[in-house]
């Protein structure tokens, strides 16, 4: 069967710019349940109401009856803290999960200056609305590591997916490991990091690194672990490509900061372009080359995800049913969230 043929793409944006907090641009969603009904869809945003002149995102909210329309919620859920190096500038793609002694705690990714390597950090929150930073990271790898997601296992423990590279030891700008990772909790804070990589970059043609990976655990027994993960292709030889202002050692310096949103979709829209795989493991651990599920019709095409379909967040909404939350970039560099539902019960083939 023909996976991509599985997913029906709704119409409209979930969210979509719509504030001084996130007009400038709009991604990473991850999706929650509420205790007392409905859904709240934490996402990345900045705009020109951002906390201070150089950061370069933060997480928000917004809620909803059905899963479909949403309302924006004030405020902030999640900013950079200044004072630390390695996420004074930007804290983005969330994922949350329920702790043991009551409330959530949220996993995100921190950045700071360029030569600050990306780290997975943590907050908690009682009402899913209100979060306090937890000291300290939760994990990270010599080359910078983010867009976490979690899983709870079987065992009690907790995974988290996460995408980045590791430096091979005593080279210098050498990487000897890039693509997902993966690393288990017992206590939500520390992790210790599994060997291996879960999948490399470079499973698709002209892929250039991959941007975030979900996994749905079996529910019965006998059944595959399901990944869905988010490759970049590669710009097309000649392209002229403008450095991300992540990448950016000057960033603040030269000011690009202070307009990180046009700065960073000039990049995104330098012939890039992503779209969202599927692939199957038998253990959560090794995994098979993926096929395409979802995408857009490319440069110069029509749709809200022409470009760019991304950073990817599930939720089973009955019958065996999943709906899929994800970032979306139009030919015109508009960044929205969307969705799409499976077409029948399940999501293996």
């Amino acid at each position: 069967m023909d996976i991509s043929r599985r997913w029906q793409k709704e119409p409209g944006a979930r969210v979509q710019g719509s504030r001084p907090l996130d007009r400038s641009k709009v991604q990473s969603p991850c999706i929650v349940r509420k205790p007392a009904g409905g859904y709240r869809l934490f996402y990345t945003a900045v705009g020109p109401d951002k906390p201070f002149p150089t950061c370069h995102g933060y997480l928000l909210s917004a809620v909803s009856d059905d899963g479909l329309l949403f309302r924006a919620e004030p405020g902030i859920r999640m900013a950079p803290r200044q004072a630390l190096p390695y996420a004074c500038l930007r804290v983005i793609a969330p994922t949350v999960t329920t702790r043991a002694s009551g409330g959530w705690r949220m996993y995100f990714e921190a950045r700071g200056p360029a030569n600050q390597p990306a780290v997975i950090c943590s907050a908690v929150s009682d009402d899913l609305l209100n979060w306090e930073y937890e000291d300290g990271i939760r994990f990270q790898t010599t080359g910078g590591v983010g867009a976490p997601r979690y899983l709870a296992l079987p065992d009690g423990r907790g995974r988290i997916y996460c995408c980045g590279c590791d430096q091979q030891p005593g080279s210098v700008g050498k990487k000897s490991e890039e693509g997902v990772f993966s690393a288990v909790t017992s206590d939500g804070l520390n992790f210790e990091r599994e060997p291996g990589l879960r999948l490399p970059n470079g499973q698709t043609e002209h892929e250039r690194s991959i941007s975030a990976a979900e996994v749905l655990a079996p529910t019965t027994a006998g059944d595959m672990w399901t990944m869905f993960y988010s490759p970049w292709q590669d710009a097309p030889p000649g392209s002229v490509i403008p450095v991300h202002p992540c990448d950016d050692p000057n960033a603040v310096e030269n000011g690009v900061s202070a307009d990180f949103a046009a700065a960073s979709i000039a990049s995104d829209m330098a012939g890039f372009r992503s779209r969202i795989f599927v692939a199957y493991s038998t253990d959560g651990l090794a995994w098979g080359p993926g096929k395409c599920a979802i995408e857009g019709a490319g440069y110069g095409g029509v749709g809200g995800d022409a470009v760019h379909a991304e950073d990817m967040s599930l939720i089973e909404i009955g019958d065996g049913r999943y709906r899929m939350y994800y970032a979306a970039c139009d030919a015109h560099g508009n960044w929205r969230v969307v969705s799409a539902v499976t077409t029948d019960p399940g999501i293996s083939t």
